[in-house]
């Protein structure tokens, strides 16, 4: 089951993303890399900045989350992580469909770690195409607030859907 988190589900999601995220250890760039992965000042600036967060509960037990901002003209998927005990059980496919049929944008944009290939073939498996170097460094200083290290070591892939 999917349902919407709010600013009182920070631990639950946390534990999540802080879970899952030990998978970039040693592949992202030792100064972008931090135990925890995600502070908790970090995630409640997330909520105050229009992030929704979704997460899928397994048992009662949050398994998944997945965010989705939407910005002036476009919707950003964010933070999507699934509980290393869970990952392949296609947790993140659902919860990536939940938020196609939320989106009110016809541009859906998600970045992620350049070397993240797991991420990039997901995404790509559901539509989204792979920006150049430099597409991908535009869209992140437009959309996102990130450090440039970051930026330098990322990737944006877009899915373009037509509103009816």
């Amino acid at each position: 089951m999917i349902i919407e988190n709010t600013i009182k589900d920070t631990s639950s999601i946390l534990h999540v993303i802080n879970d899952a995220a030990i998978k970039y250890k040693g592949m992202i760039p030792d100064d972008c890399w931090h135990e925890p992965y995600m502070l908790e000042e970090d995630l409640i600036n997330e909520f105050d900045n229009r992030l929704r967060m979704f997460g899928y509960l397994k048992s009662n037990e949050l398994v998944g989350v997945m965010g989705i901002q939407e910005l002036k003209d476009v919707t950003l998927i964010r933070h999507a992580y699934t509980l290393t005990n869970y990952q392949e059980m296609g947790i993140g496919q659902s919860m990536l469909q939940h938020l196609f049929k939320l989106n009110k944008s016809s541009h859906l944009f998600v970045g992620t770690w350049q070397d993240a290939t797991w991420a990039i073939q997901f995404y790509e498996k559901f539509g989204f195409i792979r920006h150049t170097k430099k597409q991908t460094s535009i869209l992140l200083n437009k959309y996102w607030e990130i450090s440039s290290k970051q930026i330098e070591n990322s990737v944006v892939l877009e899915k373009y859907i037509p509103l009816q």
